[in-house]
């Protein structure tokens, strides 16, 4: 006698666009963001938060081409909390671009919890810093001085690398790669990030 049991149906495949009536939250966002990641977008955020119902999953939409990698790490932490201390759902919602600190903004959400709107690509990158340092004074304060800037850069890529560990986390892509194609800004794609399961689906 065969088996005829049959495998669960899953809500989207590899090879299928997820269609806007699968996921009806994600057509009334709550929270639209765009423009530069800055202190203005951050106050828009909790504005946004403020607002946002609290009995159902709080959609958040983002189209930036970066900005503040701080500031995305504070809307970070601030969806993380809310989150772990009472019992929240948010949805991240991609539209267009989710450049620089728009993906470290998307690194707080869990990958079910990501979409993309179809032509959407998401670009990653290295941590840039600019900056001129002059060596003057006593000697002492020149290698003190050294020394600070050199902490600043260490400290600077263990943040780089917490964030590119969250934004890979649950996906199929392994920490190396990321860190082998960030330093020549990786653009990924709409579909592409849901077959590398960084996404969960593209609307």
């Amino acid at each position: 006698m065969t088996d005829q049991t049959q495998p669960a149906a899953t809500p989207y495949t590899a090879h299928r666009r997820g269609d806007i009536n699968d996921y009806p939250l994600l057509a009334s966002p709550h929270i639209t963001l765009s423009g530069p990641v800055d202190h203005d977008m951050y106050a828009r955020f909790r504005d946004g938060l403020a607002n946002a119902p609290k009995d159902t999953a709080t959609v958040i939409t983002i189209s930036t081409l970066g900005g503040d990698p701080e500031v995305a790490r504070l809307m970070g932490d601030d969806i993380r909390l809310l989150r772990e201390f009472e019992g929240r759902e948010f949805l991240f919602l991609g539209k267009v671009a989710v450049y620089s600190a728009g993906a470290t903004f998307m690194s707080a959400f869990p990958v079910d919890k990501r979409f993309l709107t179809r032509g959407t690509r998401i670009m990653i990158h290295e941590r840039i810093m600019n900056k001129t340092i002059e060596i003057a004074g006593p000697l002492k304060t020149c290698i003190a001085n050294l020394k600070a800037n050199l902490h600043e850069i260490e400290h600077s890529i263990l943040i780089e690398e917490e964030g590119f560990r969250a934004i890979v986390e649950g996906s199929k892509v392994p920490i190396e790669d990321l860190v082998k194609r960030a330093p020549e800004n990786w653009y990924i794609e709409a579909d592409e990030a849901r077959d590398l399961g960084l996404v969960l689906d593209v609307v």
